[in-house]
């Protein structure tokens, strides 16, 4: 019985994904039918969350804390009784669900991956960077013991300074004065060691203006950030290349539909120029609004990356 109550769910949730995920757990029927009844209603659970958040991509962790189990177990469990991982199924979800918006609803290949959660077809950001938010404790004591490097570059949108710790890019900022741009990174890092250094990890934040998109190395982003922050960083890496969002759009995407004013001093705040694209966000009306480098060059970023993406489909 606990079988045909998760087939039921199934059937009920995941009407536009026809038979194949109903195939998924039917060839488990044997399998599982002497297994303990209440793990039944925690695997129902578990797809009955990733069916309803597929959107925001969740994690392992998040789905594993849904349901009250540690990853490692979750993992094995839902394995054993779905015939797949939990990521697998996410994105039979989320596949599905693009498949969908294309056939039925005609959208772009933009569109339906960044509707579904996904890597978009020609997206810059997702395909190659890596975050990872600081420690409490290190965002709580400003950095203390941490070393960080820093140099000065060139830019199509002018000079800029940019900044690691041994985990990742921490802080890029366009610059008019070296003296002040150094001192206005020692502020968000008041307890940090600091050396002007160039390393590998900058080198490679900074192939983004330079190199294509199929030998960009993987970049990593180590930022000083609330967990609210960090979602919408997030959240700002799905924006496709040569695409825009708008305040409300980025809310509406962390399931925080009424946040849009949040989301915008979240956008302010971001410490990593272009690599994390806020100069993507523009107003609902259109106009595309203020920025923390200026306005004029946001209009520039815009236009450059529409370009780029315009060049890659001829």
């Amino acid at each position: 019985m606990p079988v045909l109550v998760l087939l039921l769910i199934n059937s009920a949730t995941f009407g536009f994904f026809g038979n194949d995920i109903f195939r998924i757990f039917a060839i488990k029927k044997e399998a599982v039918n002497n297994q303990h009844p209440h793990n039944y209603y925690r695997i129902a659970e578990a797809i009955e969350y990733i069916s309803t958040h597929f959107r925001s991509q969740p994690g392992l962790d998040e789905v594993a804390a849904h349901v009250h189990l540690s990853p490692f177990h979750f993992q094995r469990l839902f394995s054993d009784w779905a015939g797949t991982t939990p990521k697998k199924f996410l994105q039979y979800i989320s596949i599905g669900y693009a498949k969908q918006l294309l056939k039925e609803q005609q959208a772009t290949l933009f569109d339906a991956a960044f509707e579904t959660g996904l890597s978009g077809t020609g997206r810059l950001h997702d395909l190659f960077i890596h975050i990872e938010g600081m420690t409490p404790a290190e965002y709580k004591n400003g950095g203390r013991n941490l070393m960080i490097n820093y140099s000065f570059a060139d830019s199509p949108f002018g000079s800029l300074i940019v900044a690691s710790t041994p985990k990742g890019i921490c802080y890029l900022a366009f610059v008019d004065d070296e003296k002040e741009a150094v001192a206005h990174l020692q502020k968000q890092f008041p307890h940090a060691l600091f050396q002007r250094r160039e390393d590998l990890l900058q080198q490679n934040a900074l192939s983004i203006f330079q190199k294509g998109r199929g030998s960009l190395p993987e970049i990593k982003l180590h930022l000083k950030g609330t967990p609210f922050q960090l979602k919408v960083w997030e959240a700002l890496l799905k924006i496709p290349l040569g695409k825009l969002s708008t305040y409300g759009r980025v809310a509406a995407q962390i399931n925080n539909a009424g946040a849009s004013r949040a989301v915008g001093t979240a956008i302010g705040s971001n410490p990593v120029s272009f690599l994390i694209p806020c100069h993507r966000v523009i107003q609902s009306s259109g106009a595309f609004g203020g920025y923390m480098w200026g306005s004029t060059r946001k209009t520039a970023m815009i236009g450059w990356e529409i370009a780029k993406t315009y060049k890659s489909e001829m």
